[in-house]
Formats: structure tokens, sequence, C-alpha cells
């Protein structure tokens, strides 16, 4: 009998009620064998802020408690957020994980605990989980006596250091092999690795970088069985490399905040907010106060793997809709579109045409 695993975007639950927010798409994280997302910001009391990004408060850590009872098996931690709150705030967000029984990677006391996967028992057989922060800060990332996240470098063409806002191009050879080391020993560890990188371009519809492809690929070739990406806040193509899927970019999982409102009290998140429509060029709906993304980020998937006895991998995903003020629900009589926007996402972005089939009750196939 096969496992079905889905995999999730973004996770922000710093509003009340968080079973509420996950309620939408709770029936198919529950009735899943393994749900893996990617917890972006702290779940802490600590009120400490990282210099280097604009801060995100830390969510309550209590919040994490829904995490489990929707279903979720494993989260990545390697964001550019997840130092937010310093070290306490990690450690409380480890703590909360821990205390629910949800396996974690790619954040920890230091560089060699942030890089040791999480292993996910399966039905008798074993997940490898490795997450990666592609984007900086900087400040963010582990070192051998620092906590922090575990990373890839990638280079700013202008010369200064990764942050999340610069452009990001070229990938250090040096971070890259550590990258393909730890996938080799997960490799030996694993029948299934699953590598997160928290990499790409936030807020542009269908955009990748010039390192995101490269890198992808690059963690396939090293053992990687699936690569998933977030970060962006709105859903990117897929590909197959040596017939490995890559989803570049899940979207968001469920992210509901008021830290990106434009209404802020708080100077530094006031001020991006207002950069951001800048930077980005678009007005965020008012209708969706908790999450005013890009208004095409209310297309949205989970993807979905059926790993068969034989070991081969089905992909495929679930398309989601984001219903205002924020909640992701399944996409229903909007399945086909979200379905057509993938794809055209997909092609715009230069990838190879992805052959989608709908196999109905929600779920699609890829090729």
């Amino acid at each position: 009998m096969a496992t079905e695993i889905l995999l999730l975007g973004d996770l922000i639950l710093d509003v009340p009620e968080p079973d509420h927010w996950l309620a939408g798409i709770a029936p198919w994280t529950r009735a899943a064998d393994v749900v893996i997302g990617h917890v972006e910001v702290p779940y802490t009391t600590s009120t400490d802020e990282l210099k280097g990004d604009v801060p995100a408060p830390g969510a309550d850590p209590a919040h994490l408690d829904a995490l489990a009872r929707a279903g979720f098996t494993a989260v990545s931690l390697a964001s550019n957020h997840m130092m937010d709150c310093g070290p306490a705030g990690l450690s409380e967000t480890i703590a909360g994980l821990e205390r629910n029984g949800i396996a974690h990677a790619g954040a920890g006391p230091n560089l060699a605990a942030a890089r040791v996967p999480a292993l996910i028992d399966a039905g008798g057989r074993r997940i490898a989980l490795l997450s990666y922060n592609c984007v900086g800060p900087e400040a963010s990332w582990a070192a051998e006596d620092k906590a922090g996240c575990a990373y890839v470098r990638v280079f700013a063409t202008d010369g200064g250091p990764s942050r999340p806002q610069a452009d990001l191009a070229e990938i250090d050879p040096a971070s890259l092999d550590a990258m393909r080391a730890d996938i080799a020993a997960a490799r030996a560890r694993a029948d299934l690795v699953v590598v997160a990188l928290h990499k790409g371009v936030t807020h542009r519809p269908a955009e990748l970088a010039p390192y995101e492809r490269p890198l992808a690929q690059a963690a396939v070739e090293a053992g990687a069985d699936v690569v998933v990406g977030h970060h962006a806040h709105i859903v990117r193509g897929i590909e197959f490399h040596r017939g490995k899927p890559i989803f570049h970019g899940l979207g968001n999982g469920v992210v509901v905040t008021h830290a990106l409102s434009p209404a802020q009290d708080h100077p530094a998140r006031a001020e991006w907010a207002e950069r951001r429509k800048r930077m980005f060029g678009f007005e965020p709906d008012p209708a969706y106060p908790l999450a005013p993304f890009h208004p095409e980020a209310v297309n949205g998937m989970i993807g979905r793997l059926e790993w068969r006895e034989d070991g081969s991998l089905a992909a495929g995903f679930l398309p989601t809709w984001s219903e205002p003020p924020g909640r992701p629900v399944p996409a229903g009589s909007r399945a086909q579109a979200v379905a057509d926007y993938i794809a055209a996402i997909t092609r715009r972005a230069g990838l190879p045409p992805l052959r989608i089939a709908d196999e109905g009750e929600g779920r699609f196939a890829i090729s």
C-alpha cells in the first residue's frame, strides 16, 4: 500500500484560534500518512529582535499544538525569520515542537545540530528531511558555536551580504558541497530524502532567481528524492529532474498574521509594508488583512506524493484557495483554474511544460 506524503509551504499562526485557520485543510492533513510543512517564524514569548532583516514577531508557542492536532509529522525550520527573536526564540520553538512529537530540521543551537536531518518513520520505512536557508540574512545562520539555521550561501550581485531583498545569483561552492555531503549522509540512513530550500524572490508571480534551478537540481543529483521550496509567499512552478519532483515554491501553507498589514505600530514593519508595495508593484487586497500578499497568491497548493511499496514516487498536488481574510481551503469549483495557473507559471518561469491530470476528489497528478 502506498504512503501518502503531503508537503506544505510557510506556516505562520500568530493570531488567535489557530485550529480555525488550519480547519480548511485539516481533513487532508489528518488523513495523510506523513505531513511536512515549513515553520517560518519562532513560536515564543521572547521579545528579542534580531538586527539584519525586518523582524517578525514571535507567535504564541501554544499554537504549535494546533499543528499536532492537524496531523503534522515534521517541519523544516531554516528561514530568514526563524532567528528573529534570538536563540531563546529558537529554543522555545524547538521545545514546543518536541512537546508535540513533531520532528524538525534546519535550525539548532549550532551549525552541526542545524544540519542534522529529521528522521521520520513511515510504516517501517524511513524519511529524512533536510532544511536550508538560501536567502539570509547572514545573522540568522548558525555557526560552530552559534545558534541559527543551516544554510546554502548565495552571493549577491552587488557584493554585499546575503539578505532577502538582495539580488542573489551565484551559489557558494563550499556551502553547496556541504549540502551535498548532508544529502549523501541522509541517503545512507533513509529510504526517502526530502530537501527543503528557503529560496527565491518574494511576491513576484512565476519568477525564479538564477540560482534556484541549479541548486534544486544539485540536491537531486546528490541523492534527494524530492525538493520543496518556500519563502516567496506565492506558488512557483514545478519540474522534474532525473525523474524527481521539484516544487520550486509551495507558497503559503497557512499564513495568518498582523505583522504584514499596512496598519502597523512597529516602525520597521510599517516601513516594510509600504516599501514592499513599491518594490513588487502590487496593492494588497483589503479583504485579506491577515494575508496581504500578491493578489495571485490566493492560488495555492499542497504538494502530494504517493510513495509506493516498490520505492517509486507519483507526484501531484491538492489545489487550495485562500478565502478572506486569509484561510486556505480546498479549491473546490476553482480547482481546475488553480491547476491551470500552476501550469501557466511553470511555462512563464521557463520550466519544461508540466502535464497535469485531474484524478478527482481534489487531486491532480503531474508528470
